[in-house]
Formats: structure tokens, C-alpha cells, sequence
């Protein structure tokens, strides 16, 4: 089972970065373009964008946007955007990763560096930090009087690796690879998910004193701001 600190720290990340509603249909909009550029237009052959509808949908991400967003992609007007990912050390040994999503790889790199020289840290050689991270499907379910025992049995019959109940939910967890199929098996058995998202899950922790503390969430809660990036993930404790 996932520690449930683990759950807190994502829980942290989602809680900065979701707070900016600009920000999260500027995301909810990239996915869209990027998982059509990847796979085509059609929702029922394409997994990954159907995902991305049911993601834009729960976020009431408006319908005419999501039409438009899908025309764009598909006429070929609209850049392509790249996933890129950046490694970083920052302090008292926290690993930290951020995913982004660009069209410009350009301006998420010097974004990165000006983070770096106003926040601190260090930028990491690739695999350096990652190796400390499980990147893992996550489907997350409200509680609302749910009867676990059932959930559970659904999802691991569905093909979960994982299940945790915590304070403010259902955690089903899986193969990255099997994150789509898995969803839609719970969809049919009518398990309403919140989100679902692939994720990096810190195989251990790092406990740091309070100014090395302080000095990692500014650093995060800067990058979290920036325009391009997506998610940040750390293994601090906090």
C-alpha cells in the first residue's frame, strides 16, 4: 500500500496548482490538442482522448472549447505541443520532477533557469531523480458513503495494482500502461472517478529540517506558476 503522506504531498501539488482556473483550462486544453495530435479525433478509438474529455467535463471545461480545441488539432492550425520533463535537486536531498507541456521548448528551459537562480536547487542529470519515483495510473474517487469493500473488489477485478482509503477519498492505482482500460471497467460499473491521471509516486520520503522545508515548497510553488508546467511531484516529507 501507498503511505498516506505520499497521498498528502500530491494532494499539496494539486492544491497549487489547481487554484488558478486560467491555468488548469490552459492544461485541460493542451491534453485535448496533444492526446488528437497522438491518436486522431475520434473519442471511441482514441483512450486518451476520451480521458481528456472526461477530465475537461468534471472541471467544466465548456463544451464549445472542447469542440473547438479537438478542430484545432485535427486541421493542423495549432502547434504541436512536447512533453518534457526536468529533474531537479533541491534541498536536504528532496528530489523534485516537473512535467511540462510546450510548444516552445526554448521558453520552458530558460523559465526553468530563472526559477532556479530566484528559488534555488540544481538541475539534475536525466534518471537521477526519477529512479526514486514510481510513475503509476492514478484514479481518484469520492467517498460519499461508497462501500470500499465492493470498490475494491471492482478495481482489482478490473486490473488495479493498488487501492488506499484516505481522509478525502478512493485511491486505484495502476499500470501506467493500463490506466485507460481500467478507468473505463470502473465507468461501466458506475464508480464515479474525480480524476484520473498518470502520476510520480515517491518510493521513500525525505525528512528535512524547517528552513530546508520552507526553501523547497517557494521553489515549488514558483515552478507551479510557471505557464508551461503541468505537475511538480517531490519526495519531501511534509
Amino acid at each position: 500500500m501507498a503511505g498516506h503522506s505520499k497521498w498528502a504531498n500530491i494532494k499539496h501539488r494539486k492544491e497549487r496548482s489547481d487554484k488558478l482556473k486560467g491555468k488548469m483550462f490552459s492544461r485541460l486544453a493542451k491534453e485535448i490538442i496533444s492526446a488528437v495530435k497522438q491518436g486522431g479525433a475520434d473519442p471511441k478509438a482514441n483512450p486518451r482522448l476520451r480521458l481528456a474529455i472526461q477530465k475537461a467535463k468534471v472541471a467544466n471545461f465548456p463544451n464549445d472549447n472542447i469542440e473547438r480545441n479537438i478542430k484545432k488539432a485535427s486541421s493542423g492550425e495549432q502547434e504541436n505541443f512536447e512533453s518534457v520533463t526536468y529533474e531537479i535537486y533541491g534541498y536536504g536531498g528532496v528530489g523534485i520532477i516537473v512535467e511540462a507541456m510546450t510548444d516552445n521548448k526554448n521558453r520552458t528551459a530558460s523559465d526553468m533557469r530563472i526559477a532556479i537562480n530566484k528559488k534555488g536547487g540544481t538541475i539534475a542529470s536525466p534518471g537521477s531523480v526519477a529512479f526514486n519515483f514510481d510513475r503509476k495510473g492514478v484514479i481518484q474517487i469520492e467517498k460519499k458513503g461508497q462501500n470500499e469493500d465492493k470498490l475494491f473488489n471492482d478495481a482489482i477485478e478490473a486490473g488495479a495494482e493498488d487501492f488506499e482509503s484516505t481522509e478525502e477519498g478512493f485511491m486505484v492505482v495502476t499500470d501506467p500502461t493500463e490506466l485507460y482500460a481500467v478507468k473505463e471497467k470502473l465507468d461501466v460499473q458506475k464508480w464515479e472517478s474525480n480524476e484520473a491521471d498518470i502520476q510520480m509516486i515517491p518510493k521513500t520520503l525525505v525528512a528535512c529540517n524547517e528552513e530546508a522545508r520552507l526553501s523547497n515548497l517557494a521553489l515549488v510553488e514558483w515552478i507551479e506558476e510557471l505557464d508551461d508546467v503541468d505537475a511538480v511531484y517531490h519526495n519531501m516529507d511534509v
